[in-house]
């Protein structure tokens, strides 16, 4: 008799991703935390890489210094270090750019996900409130590791857009 694992598809695979946990550390709270930083900062990793490639294939595809297909936009640079032909600098600035990412995804989702989960269990509910502090706190933690440091000015325009995001999420989470 066949086992349920080979019997799986991809689709099973992927709806029991979220039921699981990728690392088991001894506390809820703990196998929280590191089970968002690792899945989001897989995420914030691919999103570096992959915009990356994009720059590449649209300097590419231009064959000038312009940004995008029209010339008439300057170029924006997100890698400083990328100039010239040398491939090992432009393959360290993706590495180091797709690591400093990875660590802001992940950090902002374990934040968020941490502080989540441990106004749920004080305070006995979950609801927009827990999600709006958690956005707040997840918000100042990713200003203050950004590139122009913890100004006070960034730090609370990214902590209010945390909070709105995360609450209209958590708001909208029932809706659909």
């Amino acid at each position: 008799m066949a086992s349920r694992l080979d019997t799986r598809t991809f689709k099973d695979e992927v709806a029991s991703m979220d039921k699981r946990c990728l690392l088991d550390l001894g506390h809820p709270l703990l196998n929280r935390v590191a089970d968002s930083f690792i899945r989001a900062a897989g995420v914030g990793a691919a999103r570096a890489v992959s915009r990356e490639a994009y720059f590449v294939t649209v300097d590419g595809l231009s064959g000038d210094s312009s940004s995008g297909l029209d010339p008439n936009v300057p170029k924006r640079s997100h890698f400083s270090s990328i100039r010239g032909d040398d491939g090992q600098n432009s393959l360290e600035a993706v590495v180091k750019s797709a690591g400093k990412e990875a660590f802001q995804w992940g950090l902002a989702a374990g934040v968020h996900s941490g502080i989540t989960y441990g106004l749920r269990e004080a305070r006995g509910c979950h609801d927009w409130k827990n999600s709006a502090i958690a956005g707040a706190i997840a918000g100042v933690a990713v200003a203050l590791t950004g590139d122009a440091g913890g100004h006070s000015d960034k730090i609370v325009h990214f902590a209010i857009t945390g909070a709105a995001l995360s609450s209209a999420a958590s708001l909208l989470s029932g809706v659909f």
